[in-house]
């Protein structure tokens, strides 16, 4: 047994390579998850659910590489800026997917629960929870098995999320968990993936045009979402909160 004494430099180069290393491996069984998930162990019982917001291309291109025909549900809240609609629509081209399915409040919904549209400003989780919660708890009915976008870089709240979670009777898959901002910003350049156009200005993570703002340099993701309200989930994800 002995010691190893390397040049000066080296052993930060190692620690910085088998880092580098873990971070691969870690991306790469969240693909795998979503891989086995789709082809064999929830197949025709699995939908992915997207925002077609700011990184929900990467998602959404990984899965068109397994199957274009895996339904993905969009909630359209009604309250959604133009730029996201058309974003939706441009990615589905893009893409090639073929079960993009819209989803959302029903016109009797919105009457009893919201008719002017203001519900957001003075009870963002009322409103949330039926243009966005019951809609897709609806959708989700039929399937054993969803996937979402989430990440950990995202916020706080989400720093620790698992790629696996056992939610409700159902699997829930985050399969870009320990995908880091520049991650998704390789595989974007990479792919050549069109980008939402509110990206451009300043729009890291975008939901309802009712309560999203753009972020400071420095600011988390997440942060212009329900800002000075300290809400930070729709109520979708509140399983997983720290």
């Amino acid at each position: 047994m002995f010691d190893c004494i390397c040049p000066e430099g080296i052993s930060a180069n190692i620690t910085g390579l088998a880092a580098e290393f873990e971070a691969v491996c870690a991306r790469h069984a969240g693909l795998s998850a979503l891989r086995r998930a789709i082809r064999s162990d929830h197949a025709g019982r699995i939908a992915v659910v997207s925002s077609f917001g700011a990184e929900s291309a990467v998602l959404l291109a990984l899965v068109a590489d397994i199957d274009p025909a895996t339904p993905v549900l969009f909630i359209d809240t009604r309250q959604h800026f133009p730029e996201t609609l058309a974003y939706r629509d441009e990615l589905t081209r893009f893409l090639g997917l073929t079960n993009v399915r819209t989803i959302g409040p029903t016109r009797a919904e919105i009457d009893a629960n919201d008719p002017p549209g203001e519900l957001w400003r003075y009870d963002p989780d009322a409103c949330c929870k039926f243009r966005k919660v019951t809609p897709l708890e609806r959708a989700l009915a039929p399937f054993e098995a969803w996937v979402t976008g989430r990440k950990r870089h995202q916020s706080p709240s989400r720093a620790g999320l698992p790629v696996i979670e056992r939610i409700d009777g159902k699997t829930k898959i985050n399969p870009l968990a320990d995908w880091t901002g520049a991650d998704i910003e390789a595989e974007m350049a990479r792919r050549g993936l069109p980008r939402h156009a509110l990206t451009s200005a300043g729009y890291a993570s975008i939901g309802c045009a009712t309560c999203t703002r753009a972020v400071a340099a420095g600011e988390d993701p997440r942060s212009g979402r329900w800002s000075g309200t300290g809400k930070v989930e729709c109520g979708i994800h509140q399983d997983y909160q720290i």
